[in-house]
């Protein structure tokens, strides 16, 4: 009998153990833009590139690396949320958001390249942030994580409604990432809230939009 319980407590911290290495892992690549293989065909890869001015190619450089922050972001409120949440159904749909969210990381990366642009360099505090917002939403309970992702995915799908209006017109690429991104973003946020999310109030969402802000401002430039 106490052969077994060792047995059953060494399994347990192997596990954990295994889900500490794997959770470093994951940070490690998405912070080092290393998570480059998308699951989904980039929606940008048969369009042609543009012929962008310099400013127009900074502007358009600007916005990926934004919406590149935005996904880590995602990736760890995602990460934050599964690591906490309670019913293994919640931790379930956390961990298919975070792999959509994947492609998205994955897709910006591609047109960063693409445009001759770098990261942000503030990510690493971004990524930090966030998990830390979603692990604590998901120790206080599903339904205010299930919210915290629905209120977020609504401020992201607004952020990328105002990129879609601001693109070089010609910058199709950009443009079909964008719109694909916007998509899988509205859904995430309806799978939130069908999944039993708490609708924030207005206020909540206001202070959650200034801090949206002071993000996409730093990211924009660098």
């Amino acid at each position: 009998m106490q052969k077994n319980h060792q047995a059953q407590a060494s399994l347990r911290n192997l596990s954990c153990l295994d889900n500490a290495v794997s959770q470093c892992d994951t940070v490690l690549k998405t912070l080092l833009g290393q998570k480059t293989n998308s699951q989904r065909p980039n929606p940008a890869q048969k369009i042609p590139e543009p012929t962008l001015n310099a400013a127009e190619k900074i502007h358009s450089a600007g916005l990926m690396r934004v919406n590149h922050t935005g996904e880590v972001c995602a990736q760890a409120l995602y990460q934050g949320q599964a690591l906490t949440a309670k019913l293994p159904s919640v931790k379930e749909d956390m961990k298919m958001a975070a792999i959509e969210e994947e492609d998205h990381l994955a897709w910006c990366q591609e047109r960063l390249n693409e445009l001759g642009a770098t990261t942000s360099r503030f990510n690493a505090l971004w990524y930090s942030l966030s998990f830390s917002l979603g692990a604590g939403a998901g120790l206080v309970s599903d339904k205010l994580s299930l919210g915290f992702v629905a209120a977020t995915e609504q401020q992201v799908c607004k952020h990328l409604d105002n990129h879609l209006k601001a693109l070089p017109r010609s910058d199709d690429k950009s443009r079909a990432i964008i719109t694909q991104m916007r998509q899988d973003e509205a859904e995430h946020a309806e799978m939130a809230l069908t999944a039993g999310g708490v609708k924030f109030p207005a206020p909540v969402k206001a202070a959650m939009s200034q801090v949206a802000k002071v993000m996409t401002s730093l990211s924009y430039r660098c």
